[in-house]
């Protein structure tokens, strides 16, 4: 998998998330992952079912991992923070 079949879920609002996965599937990229971290996860959850659900409707929700990851804050703070990516891929696709 390229890193231009990976969609991070930030600050946006989720509409250009949902664009980012939507336009990845029209290029012909048979899979997308959509991740996020800390506060985004749940805006990363609603971007996957949004597409799913809206736009590419034989997406399916091929694999979720959850994990935890260590970021230095901007004051030298190490800080563990929640992750997850979601992996979507046409039903035909799925292995």
């Amino acid at each position: 998998m390229s890193d231009e079949n990976i969609v991070f879920v930030g600050t946006k609002p989720a509409s250009s998330y949902v664009l980012a996965v939507t336009s990845q599937f029209e290029e012909g990229s048979s899979m997308v992952v959509i991740k996020a971290r800390g506060k985004a996860i749940s805006k990363a959850v609603d971007v996957a079912e949004i597409v799913r659900r809206r736009y590419v409707k034989d997406a399916e929700v091929a694999d979720i991992t959850i994990g935890t990851e260590e970021v230095t804050s901007e004051d030298g703070r190490t800080l563990r923070v929640s992750s997850m990516s979601i992996v979507l891929a046409r039903q035909d696709d799925r292995t």
